[in-house]
């Protein structure tokens, strides 16, 4: 791992305001610590939410525009010449989403699932086409001929769908940014294509991310 990558890493977690913490915490005097950042954690998880929902590693009265643009290792300009509706991006490297709206306001990162291997890995420029929630699964051709016991459809809302909450439909067939009821797929190699969040993240980015929203794979 170089030396770059890992200081890049630190600052993309000492910099998030409303991020993810994605590694356990260490416990100093009763204070949650980020052990990459060193940084404390504030806040408090609800006890059925995601783990991170509802802590952030940044003093509540710190500058939030300042906080928000100090990681430049991924920031939309790298990747478009304007924000449009907003922007999108998934991070193979790091397992993680971005999203700037289109207004330049909001900036957002929540942790994800990545493809599990490199055949079912699809890079480059893409858009949101359509928002669902309550998504239905239907599995790929490809995805019954590995596994025929697979069900031919499974309805939004049921608690053995994988797409959880809510689905943003990429302009590419059957790719989409998703919920997930099994959160230990988070961060993992664990998707047949698709990029999982937490459904309490997915809640978030659906209420936010405009049908328009550009989103880049790399």
């Amino acid at each position: 791992m170089s030396k770059n990558y890992v200081n890049d890493r630190r600052r993309f977690l000492g910099g998030m305001l409303t991020s993810a913490v994605m590694l356990p915490a260490a416990s100093v005097f009763g204070q949650e610590i980020d052990p990459y950042t060193g940084q404390p954690i504030y806040g408090n998880a609800p006890a059925s939410g995601a783990p991170d929902l509802g802590t952030y590693q940044l003093d509540p009265n710190a500058d939030a525009s300042r906080n928000q643009s100090s990681f430049r290792a991924r920031h939309w300009s790298d990747f478009y010449p304007t924000l449009g509706k907003g922007v999108a991006v998934a991070d193979i490297t790091s397992r993680a989403v971005h999203y700037w709206s289109g207004d330049g306001s909001t900036y957002l990162v929540f942790p994800c699932a990545i493809p599990m291997t490199e055949d079912l890995t699809r890079r480059g420029q893409t858009e949101i086409v359509r928002k669902m929630k309550d998504p239905p699964w239907t599995p790929t051709a490809s995805m019954r001929a590995k596994d025929p016991n697979l069900p031919q459809r499974v309805e939004g809302g049921a608690p053995d769908n994988p797409l959880g909450a809510y689905g943003l439909y990429l302009s590419w067939p059957a790719y989409l940014i998703h919920g997930t009821h099994d959160t230990r797929k988070i961060g993992r190699k664990s998707s047949s294509g698709c990029y999982g969040l937490y459904n309490e993240h997915v809640t978030q980015l659906y209420q936010i991310a405009e049908v328009g929203t550009q989103v880049t794979i790399f």
